[in-house]
């Protein structure tokens, strides 16, 4: 291997690992807040850490595609780290689990519909938000 992929492949695993810790704080934070906020069997903190996460990688993605205004780092640092340490689709799949043995399905069959159907259009209004800016 040569030095040059090294240097690029470990400033960049940097990067997204920097994002990832900042992405996963935040995460933990915003979910504590909302589950105090809102107390209950419904896990309010996941649904609002991914439509929030959902809308703020369209943004991203949006601004990366429609402006030109983020390069290949700013793209690593934000989407693949912040963003992808900030959203917790493995704590929807947990958390889908134990509403499932708990036979809990309105708040099941609630929470995957919100978190993918709202997710997706997040995600599309982010893209389309940032060809307005």
């Amino acid at each position: 291997m040569s030095n040059a992929f090294l240097n690029g492949f470990l400033g960049q695993a940097l990067l997204v690992g920097f994002g990832g810790f900042i992405g996963s704080s935040l995460r933990f934070s915003v979910s504590q807040l909302m589950h105090r906020l809102v107390p209950g069997g419904f896990p309010i903190g996941t649904l609002t850490v991914n439509m929030v996460g959902c809308l703020l990688i369209g943004l991203v993605i949006g601004a990366a595609e429609h402006r030109e205004l983020l390069n290949h780092s700013w793209r690593l640092f934000l989407a693949v780290g912040l963003l992808g340490g900030f959203t917790t689709y493995s704590s929807f799949a947990f958390e889908n689990l134990t509403l499932i043995t708990s036979a809990n399905f309105p708040h099941l069959i609630l929470n995957i519909v919100i978190q993918l159907v709202v997710g997706l259009v997040f995600a599309w209004l982010g893209f389309e938000l940032a060809r307005l800016f």
